[in-house]
């Protein structure tokens, strides 16, 4: 009975650390084109574009700030020269680049960091764009 109960607290504390070490607030904050305009309008924050240079060239959010591509490491490159106090807000092609690069800034330190999701979606959604 004792080696059952021993079991049952050593599986309930693994459990607890698994659970602290993914909820350790290194998840990106995905919001919507709506929520976008609305927290960019009360705190503008950076836009950046991670997309390629070719992607980019194509088009882009007249918002943006700076282009960054994470595929080819600029992105990663340039992190130690972002103020981490800063807002910044995170755009890609489908949005799946910008949240890995939300995340990558979530685990350097970055606390207001939000992945606004993807440039087609974005100009859908009413935002202006410029090539």
């Amino acid at each position: 009975m004792i080696k059952h109960i021993a079991r049952i607290g050593l599986v309930a504390i693994i459990g607890l650390f698994i659970i602290q070490a993914c909820g350790n607030g290194s998840e990106e904050v995905r919001i919507s084109s709506e929520e976008f305009e609305q927290k960019y309008s009360e705190v503008p924050g950076i836009v950046i574009d991670v997309r390629t240079q070719d992607e980019y060239d194509e088009g882009h959010l007249a918002v943006t700030d700076r282009h960054h591509d994470l595929l080819n490491g600029d992105f990663e490159a340039r992190l130690d020269s972002l103020d981490k106090n800063k807002t910044y807000y995170l755009y890609c092609r489908s949005g799946n680049r910008s949240g890995q690069a939300a995340k990558l800034m979530i685990e350097n330190g970055f606390e207001n960091v939000y992945n606004i999701g993807g440039f087609e979606d974005l100009v859908a959604a009413g935002l202006e764009s410029k090539k």
